[in-house]
């Protein structure tokens, strides 16, 4: 059985045969491993139209998995699009915050698609490839995304919801690498992608994820990634590998100060509020939004995302309201408690230069307010942060 991985410099992103079986597409959709959620004895929820685990064992040891070991992760619910044409990448220019112009194929780059008035519609993930590009949604954005794409696309790009034939998987953790069946994933750099076989099945490789940790993520025709499932599990099961769900991937990214569309950030917030700054390139030409978010930042934001520890038992819910001396300046996007940490933690967006970090606030929780921290972030620094810095020390 091949476990091989190619570099980086033999990419392709183009159409791969049709599989057989694909998503079911239904009023509340089920990925192809629904089956094997149920048999996990996962607990299923409505995730944005999409039944999806919560938990299998407990969200606890799911999250340790992660922190410790590695977690995988059913992410098929997230909208997958190819992108191609002649002007594919002056398109994606135009529609994104980042500068795409420097990718080549086997780069992924993290990406903000604005309106008009500087608001964030969507956080993506754009690949490049050598027969364009391929960009990761969120799940609950999918539609309006694909909507605002195919808007703005010119009649010589083409834009292909691949959503219900690829399934897309993550496996993460420190020894994500170690423990998963593919040769030669140390030539996949951080925010890179290659092809190979996992398990012995064809697979689009990514070094990116969601939880702070390193780790890959997998696309993989729909009617095989079964396969691919069991077979991770069963070769990390002496390790500690658990199947892990939506509640364990939140307390991750929040540890990690990831942020959540819809919740830390949507179309009434910008990203210079979001602290998400670093993805607008006002340099590399013209974009949706980027008269409005020029001057925002010469003028300076209104609003900021600060982090706040908390005490243990009290735990700041999404809208809940956070005050400073008696006066109410924002209220808390995300908030949940840390198993790792031992703490209960939240992101919060207030009025810009209400607090510094070590400040004192106060959170509405159940009717009483609660003592909070104004803290650094992320709260947790996770394997993936010694990637970032070897990626910023080869471009520096």
């Amino acid at each position: 059985m091949t476990r091989s991985c190619s570099p980086s410099s033999t990419l392709r992103l183009s159409t791969p045969k049709r599989s057989t079986t694909q998503l079911t597409a239904s009023a509340l959709q089920r990925t192809p491993l629904y089956d094997r959620h149920i048999a996990l004895g996962g607990r299923m929820v409505d995730f944005g139209g999409w039944q999806m685990p919560q938990q299998y064992t407990s969200i606890r040891d799911e999250h340790f998995a992660v922190r410790q070991a590695a977690g995988l992760f059913d992410v098929s619910h997230m909208g997958r699009f190819r992108v191609a044409g002649a002007s594919s990448r002056q398109f994606l220019q135009g529609l994104v915050t980042n500068d795409i112009a420097p990718l080549v194929h086997g780069q992924a780059q993290y990406n903000l698609m604005c309106n008009e008035e500087g608001g964030i519609i969507d956080d993506l993930v754009v690949y490049c490839g050598s027969e364009g590009f391929f960009v990761v949604v969120n799940a609950s954005s999918r539609e309006k995304d694909l909507s605002w794409f195919r808007e703005h696309a010119p009649a010589d790009v083409e834009v292909e919801d691949r959503t219900f034939e690829l399934a897309l998987i993550a496996f993460q953790g420190p020894r994500a690498q170690e423990l998963l069946p593919c040769d030669g994933l140390d030539a996949i750099p951080y925010f890179g992608f290659g092809h190979g076989d996992v398990a012995g099945i064809h697979a689009l490789i990514s070094r990116t994820g969601y939880t702070g940790e390193d780790g890959f993520e997998l696309f993989i025709d729909s009617d095989r990634v079964g396969d691919v499932w069991d077979a991770i599990l069963a070769g990390g099961k002496k390790a500690g590998v658990l199947p892990a769900g939506l509640g364990a991937r939140d307390a991750t990214r929040l540890e990690a100060a990831l942020r959540l569309w819809g919740n830390d950030m949507d179309e009434s917030v910008n990203p210079y509020e979001a602290g998400l700054g670093w993805t607008v390139k006002l340099g590399k030409g013209d974009f949706i939004g980027r008269d409005v978010l020029q001057k925002v930042k010469a003028d300076g934001a209104r609003r900021q995302l600060v982090g706040l520890k908390m005490q243990p038992g009290d735990i700041g819910r999404h809208g809940a309201a956070v005050s400073t001396q008696g006066k109410s300046v924002g209220v808390i996007t995300s908030g949940t408690h840390s198993f790792f940490l031992g703490y209960p933690i939240a992101l919060a967006m207030v009025e810009a230069r209400s607090f510094q970090v070590g400040d004192r606030a106060v959170v509405e929780v159940r009717g009483r307010e609660a003592p909070a921290e104004v803290v650094k972030l992320p709260f947790y620094r996770g394997s993936a942060r010694s990637l970032s810095e070897k990626k910023e020390s080869r471009h520096g």
